[in-house]
């Protein structure tokens, strides 16, 4: 067996659906296994995974890494790949990973997600600020929406942290870059995510989630330069706003003179929102107006979802509008 393909889902049938027909497409002429395993779904998700011939581990109520790793255990593959239920995987995708293994000191491959062709302008945004792969390079960390790994190399490791329930595969991705793998990130291993926020309240209440072990994950490995803004900017906007909520209830029993510290702390938020936004508006390639605009609404947005995020428990948000649960973390 060449590759097991590990699909985690939860009421998701029938974006599943479009998935393992695109995982079929992409093995095409190759030996392969699909292993969904269903976090304990109420529609019709298990019959559309049995229907395509994949193995079905039903395990409800787990956090993703779990389901991840429940599904790597029974893997029979020499490469396991984790496709989220709400990924397409394209064409082709399969030579290609098996060709940037033929190096043996790679140990994982994908490539960054793109937003679905459909995609609002909250997820235009989004996929800019996300940023796309552009050729072939060793990257810090991939998602784990569209992963492949090594077997050997993922059971060595100790598979996914199951006590995150977000970021764990930066956490992966950080401890296998620094067990001495390379970590390869490839355009022709391109995923179509339709599961992006497609609103701000969306984008907020996903940003929110997803930060919360964002700081956690960041520092347990070793902090880095690179990894310095991911935690200054949370922190830094989190004082401002306090700061600014701090001086606004001192004006009531102290007068104007109390509100000194709003306007600091509104530059700071500005300085944080406006980097952020500059950041989507050169990956998208374009100043228009609608462009600017969209890149100040979503990273406002980001930067606040991250901030409060290190203050408050979040739902999964998913879980909370009704929808599916399986979500990539970051």
């Amino acid at each position: 067996m060449i590759i097991s393909f590990v699909v985690p889902v939860k009421n998701d049938a029938r974006r599943l659906d479009r998935c393992l027909e695109s995982i079929a497409a992409a093995a095409r002429g190759h030996e392969y296994e699909v292993i969904v395993v269903d976090n304990g779904s109420t529609d019709d998700t298990v019959n559309v995974a049995r229907r395509s011939d994949a193995r079905v581990l039903v395990i409800p109520d787990k956090r993703v890494p779990e389901l991840r790793n429940a599904g790597a255990r029974i893997a029979e593959g020499a490469f396991i790949a984790f496709v989220d239920a709400d990924h397409e995987i394209v064409p082709g995708w399969l030579p290609a990973a098996l060709e940037v293994f033929a190096s043996s000191d790679v140990a994982g491959a994908g490539s960054l997600y793109t937003a679905p062709p459909t995609a609002t302008w909250v997820q235009r945004a989004y996929g800019a600020l996300r940023g796309r792969t552009v050729g072939t390079a060793d990257a810090r960390w991939l998602g784990s929406g569209n992963l492949i790994v090594r077997r050997e190399v993922f059971h060595a490791l100790g598979g996914f942290d199951p006590s995150l329930d977000s970021c764990e595969d930066v956490d992966f991705c950080q401890r296998l870059r620094r067990a001495g793998w390379r970590l390869i990130a490839d355009e022709r291993l391109a995923s179509i995510h339709h599961g992006d926020p497609a609103t701000l309240s969306a984008l907020f209440s996903a940003e929110r989630w997803r930060g919360r072990n964002n700081l956690r994950v960041s520092v347990r490995n070793g902090l880095t330069w690179h990894d310095l803004p991911s935690v200054a900017a949370p922190l830094l906007l989190l004082a401002g706003l306090v700061l600014a909520m701090v001086s606004a209830i001192g004006a009531a029993f102290l007068g104007a003179r109390a509100l000194w510290g709003v306007a600091p702390a509104m530059m700071l938020g500005a300085a944080l929102v406006l980097l952020r936004a500059a950041r989507i508006v050169r990956s998208a390639g374009s100043w228009s107006l609608q462009t600017v605009a969209s890149a100040l609404a979503v990273g406002a947005t980001y930067e606040v979802a991250r901030a409060v995020a290190i203050v408050s428990s979040a739902d999964h948000h998913r879980e909370r509008a009704g929808h599916p649960q399986i979500a990539p973390s970051r």
